[in-house]
């Protein structure tokens, strides 16, 4: 952090210095920055936003998750070599770069501008998961509305007419007890079972859809990888809204190099010097972090696809489309051609795992980003490394509380994730190029990539700000009808 006369947070003691693994195994073993990403990412984009794109459109965007899952890891790598080379992490390597700075650079406070919007899709985890809970236990809602008559008509009456709310609420405070309650490899530990249950749920209900009547045609899957846009501003704006949700969305790439320090791989590499060792370690660490980020992309990516395909080969053909309080019941008829009867009990508990640890990784990514803006503004100084994880802790009770408020005051969790997916799509121009300035003039060409690496992080830059600029004009230029 280039903020003179404080400490590091990140600073990498001698001591810490640890030799990089040799073989695959041992790589494999020190992996876990990507799958809290994927924790992030296998969430409310995926379960909310990309099966409600599957049930409106069909299979014709298929071509687009894939695209918008595998392009923007090669600008999340990049981030996090120069995370390794440098030490510092994504809000600091902004600050530190040319133009106009308020306090901190313009690009931290184009990030905090995102960053309020997306939070909205904090109150959609929180209401996903009141709804998913409301349907299995609809007697604690009439039980508490029931038992507030007397003390206040209002809140009893709110509770009846939305039984998601005392569960929001209840969830909203499980996630401030979890993230008070353990650092690091608690949410590693966390996430990674969450996650992996995730995936094989859904990649199961989507692999006996044909067994169930529900054919998944490669006619259709062929026509889904042809670039095609439907007609209409609607469908040009839900999928650029994916685009920007799904895979490394623009705010996991913020995120991403906070965990591979946090996981200390620059530590392990030591303070960046010219000295050769240094470089082979720094190597080294790198190749754990682009087997890390690969891993954690096969993953994201194989959920997304499911969740997916299980909306444009169920829902689609059925004309349902998930959408306000009834989102999560919509959203189980996904489930049912797998499970049959039983299938709500099945979807609750995947709707739970999926919108929760979303919750919980993003509140604890927030914190951290957040804790460093006030610093790089300099609204707050830091002397020792007690007061920045007090403001952490404090940070991580207010955005559950923050995102249960705004599913109070909005209570449509598909609106809300559609707003914060519109959000990280028009910030990943901003931070792609920003990552290309940092590639080229900031990290030790030392550690530099292949030119094969170099040319897909221009072409990610050059794609994502050309789709932005389509949405753009269609928005303000419609075709007429």
């Amino acid at each position: 952090m280039s903020q003179a006369d404080s400490f590091d947070p990140y600073a990498m003691p001698a001591e810490a210095i640890k030799e990089p693994p040799v073989s695959l195994w041992s790589a494999l073993r020190n992996i876990g920055p990507g799958i809290i990403l994927a924790g992030s990412i296998v969430g409310s984009g995926e379960l909310i936003l990309t099966t409600r794109l599957g049930a409106k459109y069909g299979f014709i965007f298929l071509w687009l998750i894939l695209y918008s899952c595998v392009i923007k890891v090669f600008v999340q790598i990049e981030l996090g070599r120069y995370a390794i080379s440098s030490g510092k992490p994504t809000l600091g390597a902004l600050n530190d770069l040319p133009g106009p700075k308020f306090g901190a650079h313009w690009l931290c406070w184009w990030w905090l501008a995102m960053l309020l919007v997306t939070v909205f899709q904090l109150g959609a985890m929180v209401g996903g998961v009141g709804q998913a809970l409301d349907l299995a236990f609809p007697a604690l809602s009439n039980w508490l509305a029931a038992i507030t008559s007397g003390v206040s008509p209002a809140l009893s009456n709110m509770f009846e007419t939305r039984g998601s709310l005392p569960w929001a609420m209840l969830t909203a405070v499980a996630c401030i007890l979890l993230l008070l309650s353990g650092g690091y490899k608690r949410i590693e530990l966390i996430t990674t079972v969450l996650v992996v249950s995730v995936t094989l749920i859904t990649v199961v209900c989507m692999l006996v859809l044909p067994r169930m009547g529900f054919p998944i045609r490669p006619t259709e899957l062929w026509e889904g990888m042809k670039f095609r846009l439907p007609e209409g501003a609607e469908g040009v704006a839900e999928a650029f809204a994916v685009f920007g949700i799904t895979g490394v969305g623009a705010g996991e790439l913020y995120q991403y190099p906070y965990w591979c320090l946090e996981k200390g791989y620059a530590r392990f590499a030591g303070a960046r010097n010219d000295s050769d060792d240094w470089a082979r370690r720094a190597k080294g660490w790198i190749r754990v972090m682009y087997l890390d980020a690969w891993a954690s992309m096969i993953v994201f990516t194989v959920a997304t696809l499911a969740f997916y395909v299980m909306g444009s080969a169920v829902l689609h053909v059925q004309g349902l489309v998930p959408d306000k309080e009834e989102m999560i019941k919509t959203l189980s008829k996904m489930y049912e051609p797998a499970f049959g009867g039983w299938t709500i009990v099945a979807f609750l508990i995947g709707a739970w795992a999926v919108l929760f640890k979303t919750l919980y990784v993003s509140s604890a990514s927030h914190s951290r980003l957040t804790s460093d803006f006030l610093s790089l503004g300099n609204f707050v100084r830091y002397e020792t490394v007690g007061e920045r994880a007090r403001m952490i802790r404090w940070f991580c009770v207010f955005y559950p509380c923050l995102a249960f408020l705004l599913f109070l005051w909005n209570g449509n969790p598909p609106f809300m994730v559609f707003i914060g997916g519109l959000a990280q799509a028009v910030t990943l121009p901003v931070i792609a190029g920003a990552t290309v300035y940092l590639r080229f003039r900031g990290t030790d060409r030392r550690l530099a990539p292949s030119g094969w690496s170099d040319l897909c992080l221009l072409f990610a830059f050059v794609s994502m700000s050309a789709m932005a600029a389509y949405v753009l004009y269609d928005k303000l230029f419609p075709k007429s009808a």
